[in-house]
């Protein structure tokens, strides 16, 4: 039995905080998660929850607005507009996934954590899924923004093992909100991304979620560091700064 899957996931990357959330349909199963690492106290607040049907849950679009609802936390995040990648990628199970990607964009809103409130001015990555992955997956994945040494904006949407056929992939590279595809390229873990002409990205994580569940249907486990880039994209294109997510993650869905 394949399993319909579907999910939009936001991130904001500033100097403050990194924020992300999401909304995660998987056949009959639906949770939201969301995460503020608070930069400056290094300190990191999260929540996984299962969605009961028909119950909104502690993430959900809002007309323009991406929210975050709980007791102790709420956030508003406003995306601009970019330039998505959008691709029917086959699994050659007769089963495709559509998604669609836009990265480096404006993002404004506000965090409230207990009795402090926090503004946002970041940049940000959307991520938006629905379709019939293998009821095995596994992946590594990055997003993430920044700036070049020649002052033009960048950004990226990077995968492996999810996605990823030579081309038509759902890999990209925005520069100064233009996207572009790359070639394949090889995660070493979840420390470096290498490119094949050559270029590579370094990572240094901040913080870290991760997450290990067996639901019977669904079983799966993953890790997804906050933090820092440093190096080259393809075309020698330096960083001169660069934020954003890695992930590894493992499912039976």
């Amino acid at each position: 039995m394949t399993l319909r899957k579907r999910w939009r996931y936001v991130a904001a990357f500033c100097e403050e905080l990194i924020v992300c959330a999401a909304r995660v349909q998987v056949g009959p199963l639906s949770q939201t998660f969301w995460a503020i690492w608070d930069r400056e106290r290094r300190e990191l607040l999260e929540n996984t929850r299962t969605r009961l049907p028909g119950a909104r849950g502690e993430v959900w679009r809002d007309g323009p607005v991406d929210r975050i609802d709980t007791r102790e936390v709420q956030a508003e995040l406003r995306f601009g507009q970019g330039r998505w990648v959008e691709v029917r990628c086959e699994n050659g199970d007769g089963n495709a996934v559509w998604t669609r990607k836009c990265c480096d964009v404006v993002v404004d809103g506000e965090v409230r954590c207990g009795d402090r409130r926090m503004r946002i001015d970041a940049r940000g990555v959307v991520d938006e899924t629905d379709g019939y992955h293998p009821r095995h997956t596994a992946w590594n994945w990055s997003a993430g923004v920044g700036k070049a040494a020649d002052g033009r904006s960048v950004g990226w949407n990077l995968v492996e093992g999810i996605n990823d056929p030579p081309t038509g992939s759902e890999r990209a590279i925005w520069t100064s909100g233009d996207p572009a595809e790359p070639a394949p390229v090889t995660f070493e873990g979840l420390d470096a991304i290498a490119f094949a002409d050559g270029s590579r990205l370094q990572f240094r994580a901040e913080a870290e979620r991760r997450r290990s569940e067996n639901l019977l249907v669904v079983r799966y486990r993953y890790r997804q560091p906050f933090g820092t880039f440093a190096g080259t994209l393809p075309g020698g294109v330096e960083l001169a700064e660069g934020m954003g997510v890695m992930e590894r993650h493992e499912a039976i869905w």
